[in-house]
């Protein structure tokens, strides 16, 4: 079975990338942090064998990570487009699924996030209609889909703790089989920085330091 991966990401630029973790690493830290996560799905989704990899962009697929990206690892770069969270990702699954027999959907949020976890959602989608990777904080990292489920984000409210669980309410009530694999953490508050491997910063360790022990 033919499968795409999609992966949602915002352009790495300062003051508009992971806004929310600025006041632990400053604005150009966390668009560093950003481009840095971003690598690293794109890097994991290249080696996990998939049909297509695709880097689905906002506010467009002009930023020149993403140029470096398509030129070193061979992926396909297309905009998200207008509208709300939930209409891009339906768009873009929509389009998928137009000519692979699955599609996958994840952000760059998740550093935890292996080769190994996205073949075992695509294999999911053999006896499923979607899988999910739960996020910690309510939400969920990665949804996969074997034919298109538009109900699942229309009119979503999304960041918030009860994502994940709409999502199950809506996923009963269209009659569709899913599947969750294992949750992990996903990257927005500084909290979470302890969840980023910490070779991947670019600021000193005493900072770092500073931030896991403001973590509750």
């Amino acid at each position: 079975m033919s499968t795409a991966l999609i992966v949602f990401a915002k352009a790495p630029v300062a003051g508009a990338a992971k806004t929310r973790l600025a006041p632990a690493l400053g604005a150009d830290g966390a668009a560093v942090l950003a481009q840095r996560m971003l690598d690293h799905i794109v890097s994991v989704g290249c080696s996990a064998g998939f049909s297509r990899v695709e880097v689905c962009a906002t506010p467009n697929a002009d930023h020149p990570a993403f140029h470096r990206l398509a030129s070193r690892h061979a992926v396909a770069l297309d905009s998200q487009g207008d509208g709300d969270l939930g209409a891009r990702m339906n768009r873009a699954l929509t389009r998928a699924l137009l000519a692979h027999e699955r599609a996958l959907l994840v952000g760059t949020d998740a550093p935890a996030i292996t080769a190994h976890m996205l073949h075992n959602a695509a294999v999911a989608l053999h006896e499923n209609d979607a899988v999910f990777i739960p996020a910690l904080d309510g939400g969920y990292v990665l949804v996969g889909l074997r034919r298109a489920a538009p109900a699942l984000f229309a009119d979503m409210t999304w960041s918030t703790s009860d994502v994940m669980q709409a999502t199950r309410s809506r996923a009963r009530s269209q009659d569709l089989r899913w599947v969750e694999l294992d949750p992990v953490a996903d990257v927005d508050e500084p909290a979470d920085l302890i969840h980023v491997p910490a070779n991947w910063f670019s600021h000193a360790p005493a900072r770092l330091l500073n931030v896991e022990a403001s973590t509750p």
